[in-house]
């Protein structure tokens, strides 16, 4: 049988796959777990960027028809069936290696029970140490999809690769999967958001937004220069729970801080909206190679242009000149802000619902699903004729 290489349509990507013949793949409704991990509701109320896609793309795979259950913490805020493994939440302890591993235990014995009662086609895993389990579910004949929400730096890059066929992967950009070519990718997907649940407001207030992490790695004390340039004010709406966040606020934020300027903290769901809707602009200067950036078409779909340093995917997801600018330098910035009020804000919103709506990235997930249901049937079979 030929095999037949298809451009991956729903991410846009160039990268090629490997496919046999369309009727391996199955076309039925499928059987999926979603595993989440145990710190943030679903959706989250606040701070929570991975279980913000968890959650749109629960509520996108059963609108198109899939039977969903949800393995997390805490209250399910989804359309999916929902199994807990923790009592509540446990923002307190991220970072922590206990409930890492503890939650990976804990999601395998109830994929275990929907494997026993054949409820089971494919489980997709969001969490780091659950893909570990990928090995024995495997063997028990389903496959693992792990969205690989971080960047691919030395230490994951090195994990991933040791987990080998095990695992398909699904990167958020092309940037992303194009740092770390060898791994074993099996799609690119762009995180998506429901426009439906977001505001957009045509008039914009007269301050600059940052809206992050308090990270070197987000550039928080640029996006303060360069508002201050620009004669801006500048909201910031930041997460600084975490020892390195403390100190980079502490020594290189706090101090830029100007009288005009506002720290509000960690914005909840409601009020994240409201600034994001209202602003001139969002700030996004990155200092990394970032993945993805979901507060970019947070922004975006709410009418709101961003202002950003290239880095990473950031040049997938703005449209430069139309939903937003990017600059090489920081001191460009400055005059790029200034520009963000000839931007239309109507072209911003309709540049997410065409490109990021959960709809198109729920439809992503589900060709990466058959993909890699695909690849299991045909291993098993190579494996039976030996």
């Amino acid at each position: 049988m030929r095999n037949t290489g298809s451009r991956d349509r729903v991410s846009g990507s160039s990268h090629l796959f490997l496919a046999h013949e369309d009727e391996e793949i199955p076309s039925r409704p499928l059987r999926v777990a979603l595993i989440a991990p145990p710190y943030f509701d679903i959706p989250p109320q606040a701070y929570g960027g991975v279980e913000a896609v968890v959650a749109d793309l629960a509520n996108g795979l059963v609108a198109l028809g899939h039977d969903v259950t949800l393995i997390a913490a805490g209250k399910n805020g989804t359309a999916a069936r929902h199994r807990t493994v923790w009592d509540r939440t446990i923002p307190e302890r991220l970072g922590e290696p206990f409930p890492e591993g503890m939650h990976a235990i804990l999601t395998r014995r109830e994929v275990e029970l929907l494997m026993a009662s054949g409820e089971l086609d494919v489980i997709h895993d969001h969490t780091f140490a659950g893909p570990l389990n990928a090995s024995h579910y495997s063997a028990l004949g389903v496959p693992t999809v792990v969205t690989v929400h971080g960047p691919v730096d030395s230490d994951l890059r090195r994990f991933y690769r040791a987990l080998g066929t095990d695992v398909s992967l699904v990167a958020i950009s092309d940037r992303q999967r194009s740092l770390a070519p060898e791994l074993n990718w099996i799609s690119t997907v762009h995180n998506g958001l429901d426009p439906q649940h977001w505001p957009f407001a045509k008039q914009k207030q007269d301050y600059a937004l940052f809206l992050g992490r308090y990270h070197p790695d987000k550039g928080v004390h640029l996006a303060v220069e360069a508002a201050h340039a620009a004669g801006l004010p500048l909201i910031l709406a930041g997460k600084c729970a975490e020892p390195v966040e403390q100190r980079y606020f502490a020594s290189e934020v706090e101090p830029r801080l100007g009288a005009q300027d506002q720290v509000v903290g960690v914005a909840d769901a409601k009020y994240k909206r409201e600034l994001l809707a209202n602003a001139r602009c969002l700030l996004f200067p990155v200092q990394w190679e970032e993945p993805f950036g979901m507060v970019m078409i947070e922004a975006m779909v709410c009418g709101t242009p961003v202002v950003a340093l290239r880095g990473g995917a950031v040049a997938e997801v703005i449209t430069d000149g139309v939903t937003g600018f990017i600059c090489d330098t920081p001191e460009e910035l400055p005059e790029a802000i200034a520009k963000v009020s000839t931007l239309d804000p109507e072209a911003c919103r309709a540049h997410v619902d065409r490109r990021f709506s959960a709809k198109r990235m729920s439809a992503g997930y589900v060709l990466a699903f058959r993909r890699a249901i695909a690849a299991r049937t045909r291993a098993h079979s190579r494996k039976m004729r030996v």
